[in-house]
Formats: structure tokens, C-alpha cells, sequence
């Protein structure tokens, strides 16, 4: 008897531990924060082989850890079906749209084209992650999801640049707005687009002083490759108020096979100058042995196209400047070398094709008035108020105009 008392005494503290989840109070389970299921990247792709992805591409990606959703918002969309597309292109009124894809499905086009993609992991609080999602979700509603596009100010990068900013309450403004590497919108686009030099020389002679500005790492953000590079270094404060880095993890989805960008636009002036100035040399050898059918023909043939296409393209500027709403080619200094007083000029040099011709006075006043309006275009360079950098141009065309104008008012009797 005493035995089985002891036994039943010794299995009492089990008794006890298998009875106690019986008789505890439940402890709740804390519940997470809204948005703590959520995951914010950026995602940045590389330059391709088109013209307009020469510039690279970002977009937001949301995932929701909760159910494995994903979601990619793309601020790049356009269409060329859209109604007057080619037109508002013109006029520089183009409208683009946020569009709202799988990965799964975006990736592979990126990868079929070459480009490298990296994902970068961003540290947001919950509720930083919830306000981007619920802003990100009412921009992509079809009567929020188009907006006015601009190369330089409202593309696909800043839009996404804005929206982060927007959610971290201004703290990437307030960390790339100062600092700067001293480059321009000039100097990034004629970088970018160097695999099209015919492109990236007409981008040149079309853009005006609003692309020489000096750029912050805020306004140079507008290249998506540049942009992930500057938010590598922004710091933003976690749930707990740590300063954290914003980039919490990158990540090289695909490493791409395309050449990369030069980091530097190329510097051809002195080659503009080369040119320029033995075409000048030429035309003033071909002006000078008129007497023969051939060298006439030539001088005809060169001064005559010369002046055709400045003329035409100096009135292509001045449509850009006064005609459409494209700010970066308004008050574009070149008009005074791609001049459009050319045009008037072009008989003439058609009619010196015969032995017998003289230039009229008109003629020797024209020319001579073309040559001093190029010659002031480079006297102008001294002053900080034409910042202008249109070295290239002035390089190119001032010997030549300074030649035909040469050309018909000092000639042999």
C-alpha cells in the first residue's frame, strides 16, 4: 500500500505538466503592423540596343510575402497606336502611363534583349511600405495612370524617384539634392546615346542652355542607372528610428551581355575644328580656280548643300523654340551657326555654277552677315550668361561660314 502512494506521489509533477496547458490562459499571438507583409524594391535595367532604351529603365516592385504576389509598376509605357502619337511627339506633349505587370513575364524580355537587371531591397518601415502600395495602386487606376512625359524631368526614373521619395517623406530629396559630379543633361544623353552617333549628334545640335545646367544627384536620377547608383549611399531611419541604409540588399538578377555605356560623352571639337577648317580651306581653293568647269561645278555643288541644310535645320530650332513644348531645345544658340539666313544664300551659290556669274551686294551683305553672327556665337562664350556648351558647332561651322563669305567678297578681278 505505501508503495502505490509513492508511486502515485512521484507521478503528480508529471500529472501536473500534462494537465497545465489545460488550465493556462492563452497568450495572443501580437499581431504585425500593416504592410509588415509587404517587400519594396526598386529595379533597375540596363541600357538596350533601341533608341529609347538607350537611357536604361527602372520600376517598383511590391511583393507581398503573405500569399507570393508580386507586382511591377512601370512608369515607361507608351504607345505609338495612340491617337496622334507621332504629332504630340512632335510638339513635345507626349503622354505616357504606369502599367502594373508580373515579373515572371517582364523579366525574360529584358533578358532576351542582353540587359542586366538588378533588384534592390529597400528598407522601409511597415507603414512607408503600405503608403507606397496604396499610392502606387491609385496611380495605376486608368483614369491616374497617364502623365506628361519629359526626357529630362518626367520619365520613367523620376517618376519612380518621386514616388519613393514621396513615401520616405522627402528624405531622398533631401540627401541628393546638393551633392553633384559636375554633369549635365547634355553630357548624359550624348554619353548614352554614343552607339547612334547620326542620333546623338543631331540630339546635340538640337538641345539648347536648359541641358548645359549643372546636375545634383536629385536631377541626374532622371538615368535610371545613375539613380540606383546615388541610393546606394541615402540613409532613412527604420521602425525602431535607427539610421539604417535605405539599400537593404542588391541583388544581379541577370548580368546581361550588352556593352556598357561610356562614362564620359566624347569630346570631338578639336575633330569639328580639323573638319571645318579644311572644308573652309576648300571651298576658298575652289572659289579661287572658278576659271575651271569642275572646280565651279564643286564650289557649286558644296556651298549650295552647306547652306540648304543650315538653313533648314536652323529653322527646324527655331520651330522647336516657339512651336512645341520641348523647354530643353528653347533659345538654342546654334540658330546663330545652323542659320536659317542661309536659306537666302542658296541661289546664289546655285548660280555660281556659270563662268560669267557675280555676287550681288545682297549676296556679299548676306554672307558677311552670316559669318559675324557665327563669329559672335564664339565671342559669346565668354560670357557666363550663354552657357550654352556648343563648342562642337562653333568648331565646325564658323571656319566655313568665314570661307564663303571670303569667297565672294575678295575675289581676283
Amino acid at each position: 500500500m505505501a508503495s502505490n502512494t509513492m508511486m502515485i506521489l512521484r507521478c503528480i509533477p508529471m500529472w501536473i505538466l500534462l494537465l497545465f496547458p489545460l488550465f493556462a490562459t492563452a497568450q495572443p499571438v501580437p499581431a504585425q503592423p500593416p504592410g509588415a507583409n509587404l517587400e519594396v524594391s526598386l529595379v533597375t535595367f540596363g541600357p538596350g540596343t533601341e533608341l529609347w532604351e538607350r537611357f536604361g529603365h527602372n520600376a517598383i516592385q511590391i511583393t507581398d510575402r503573405a500569399n507570393g504576389a508580386q507586382r511591377l509598376y512601370n512608369y515607361g509605357m507608351f504607345d505609338f497606336a495612340q491617337k496622334d502619337f507621332f504629332l504630340n511627339f512632335a510638339r513635345g506633349r507626349m503622354l505616357y502611363r504606369i502599367d502594373v505587370t508580373d515579373p515572371a513575364d517582364e523579366f525574360p524580355q529584358y533578358r532576351a534583349e542582353g540587359r542586366w537587371i538588378v533588384e534592390q531591397q529597400l528598407n522601409l518601415t511597415p507603414t512607408q511600405r503600405l503608403a507606397l502600395s496604396d499610392y502606387l495602386a491609385w496611380n495605376a487606376r486608368p483614369e491616374n495612370a497617364q502623365y506628361r512625359y519629359d526626357y529630362f524631368t518626367a520619365n520613367c526614373a523620376t517618376r519612380v524617384r518621386d514616388a519613393l521619395d514621396k513615401a520616405l517623406d522627402g528624405a531622398i530629396h533631401a540627401q541628393l539634392i546638393a551633392p553633384s559630379r559636375g554633369f549635365t543633361y547634355r553630357m548624359d544623353a550624348l554619353r548614352l546615346m554614343r552607339p547612334q552617333p547620326v542620333l546623338m549628334v543631331l540630339m546635340d545640335a538640337g538641345l539648347g542652355p536648359f541641358a548645359d545646367t549643372r546636375l545634383s544627384y536629385w536631377a541626374e536620377s532622371f538615368v535610371p542607372m545613375e539613380f540606383m547608383r546615388y541610393l546606394r549611399d541615402v540613409k532613412v531611419r527604420d521602425a525602431s528610428g535607427a539610421l539604417v541604409p535605405l539599400v537593404a540588399r542588391e541583388t544581379v538578377i541577370e548580368p546581361g551581355h550588352l556593352p556598357e555605356p561610356p562614362e564620359y560623352p566624347s569630346e570631338w571639337v578639336w575633330q569639328a575644328l580639323a573638319v571645318g577648317v579644311l572644308s573652309g580651306l576648300g571651298l576658298l581653293a575652289l572659289a579661287r580656280a572658278r576659271e575651271r568647269a569642275w572646280a565651279r561645278v564643286a564650289f557649286s555643288t558644296t556651298a549650295s548643300l552647306i547652306d540648304f541644310v543650315c538653313g533648314i535645320a536652323g529653322l527646324a530650332l527655331i520651330g522647336l523654340w516657339t512651336l512645341t513644348d520641348h523647354v530643353a531645345a528653347w533659345h538654342n544658340e546654334n540658330i546663330a551657326l545652323l542659320d536659317p539666313l542661309c536659306l537666302l544664300l542658296v541661289p546664289a551659290w546655285i548660280a555660281s555654277v556659270r563662268a560669267r556669274w557675280q555676287p550681288s551686294r545682297f549676296v556679299k551683305a548676306t554672307s558677311i552677315l552670316v559669318a559675324f553672327l557665327a563669329a559672335f556665337e564664339f565671342f559669346l562664350k565668354i560670357y557666363p550668361s550663354f552657357p550654352q556648351d556648343n563648342r562642337f558647332w562653333i568648331a565646325l561651322l564658323l571656319p566655313i561660314h568665314v570661307a564663303l563669305a571670303a569667297s565672294v567678297n575678295w575675289r581676283r578681278a
